[in-house]
């Protein structure tokens, strides 16, 4: 579609609601006003009805799992999950198989992602104790940023030799990721109960093993180091009400240099949630307490915490339902994280407005993506239209993931995604994802 005018729209964008109409032409906003007339018969219009219009979501951390891990997930996959879930630009994560330490096997994704992705795209550069060299050849116009390992996960990245930690930090102008969860901690805690149960520890544990003390002990530590070398650190998916004490709400995000965020995972679940849900809510760093959750939220709303992402992990159900020790951490996302962000919203819990800020713009500003993450005449048309009265429930037949399971199957949300544009184009109606619509690299205005 060449152009597209959008009437009768509520726009959410940069701390308002407005209603009105919205034209896009070869994929950028035109134009945004109170009434726009269609001048010509070529422009196709939308009666958005007296929906909601939110810019596209840009999730800063997903796990896509191509290449080497395909049986979980591909960028494919995912990225259409993503667009039916309103998320128009992800940024992917370096522990697939081989892992995206060389800029050879980073423009390797970057070459799937062209050909498959229905979302926009661009990949975060993972740094090992032996790759400096190599990160330092990054180009940090058109590559997301640096992530770093700092307690293991999957794909075994773990950065724990301290000197290089430093020197990297000191090296590189790119934001660096951190995954904050102390080696050491956890391997003792886990040997405790290891002594006790063998390798069928009770799942309720697993926030008792990858502990507050694991997480803080980390993610204090990186932030000292930040400071000291003056590096740009943003520390992924806390899971603590002691880690929101570390992160400063006084200053505008454009002038922050150390930064966080949450996932949803941990602003919906708590460890009363492991008796029905079992490893299928087996993440890292662990679901904790309902009362970390409260202070989780909290600190979301006053702007200690500045972003809201998934780290979307999918897995088989066969590998979740091992064991604790053979289940691995990890979970899908990316298509019901906006659908639980608006459930917070009919709970009073937290406005539009700010769900955009912490989804949409911070994200954008963060990472100084060029011309996304929000509504604004010239800007790319990535574009979310929802119903926030059009009830459905998750269920295997309306799941888009290629692992087919959602840690929310059963529950029914109040809103519901209708369309997505990417690009401006229509990737995404009603439940219908368009397979002739692709998205585009991302790039950075550094």
């Amino acid at each position: 579609m060449e152009k597209i005018l959008i009437k009768d729209v509520h726009i959410v964008n940069e701390g308002t609601i407005m209603h009105g109409d919205i034209l896009v032409h070869q994929g950028v906003i035109q134009e945004i006003g109170e009434s726009i007339s269609a001048k010509s018969s070529d422009v196709h219009v939308f009666d958005a009805e007296g929906k909601y219009l939110l810019p596209g979501i840009i999730d800063d951390q997903v796990h896509f799992r191509e290449p080497g891990l395909t049986h979980k997930a591909d960028i494919k996959s995912e990225s259409r999950a993503a667009v039916a879930g309103g998320i128009t630009s992800f940024m992917e994560m370096p522990n697939t198989n081989p892992q995206t330490t060389t800029i050879e096997k980073l423009e390797e994704k970057f070459a799937i992602a062209k050909e498959h992705s229905h979302a926009n795209y661009s990949f975060m550069f993972g740094g090992t104790n032996d790759n400096l060299e190599e990160i330092l050849k990054v180009d940090k116009k058109n590559v997301a940023g640096l992530k770093l390992f700092l307690g293991s996960s999957t794909g075994n990245m773990l950065v724990d030799n301290e000197e290089i930690l430093e020197k990297i930090f000191s090296s590189t102008n790119l934001r660096i990721s951190v995954h904050c969860e102390d080696e050491q901690t956890i391997k003792d805690n886990l040997a405790i109960y290891k002594e006790r149960y063998g390798d069928d520890i009770p799942i309720h544990l697993h926030p008792i093993i990858r502990s507050e003390d694991a997480c803080y002990i980390s993610s204090s530590r990186a932030i000292e180091l930040a400071k000291k070398t003056g590096a740009n650190l943003h520390v992924f998916h806390l899971s603590t009400a002691k880690e929101t004490h570390l992160f400063d709400n006084t200053i505008p995000l454009e002038e922050k240099k150390i930064t966080s965020e949450v996932c949803i995972h941990h602003l919906w679940f708590s460890d009363q949630d492991y008796e029905d849900k079992g490893t299928h809510i087996k993440w890292n760093p662990a679901v904790k307490t309902a009362a970390d959750r409260e202070e989780l939220f909290k600190a979301l709303l006053d702007d200690r915490i500045d972003v809201i992402a998934t780290d979307h992990a999918p897995h088989t159900l066969e590998e979740k339902d091992q064991v604790y020790t053979k289940a691995p951490s990890g979970g899908p996302l990316v298509q019901h994280a906006l659908p639980a962000m608006l459930e917070f919203y009919h709970q009073g819990r937290i406005s539009l407005e700010k769900i955009v800020q912490k989804m949409c713009h911070n994200p954008a500003i963060l990472f100084q993506v060029e011309k996304r993450g929000y509504i604004r005449e010239g800007y790319k048309a990535d574009l979310v239209l929802v119903d926030l009265n059009a009830p459905w429930t998750v269920q295997k037949e309306n799941i888009l993931y290629k692992c087919g399971w959602s840690p929310f199957e059963g529950t029914t949300f109040k809103s519901r995604i209708t369309h997505t544009f990417v690009n401006g184009r229509l990737a995404y109606k009603n439940f219908k994802v368009y397979d002739d619509t692709f998205g585009e690299r991302l790039t950075f205005d550094r």
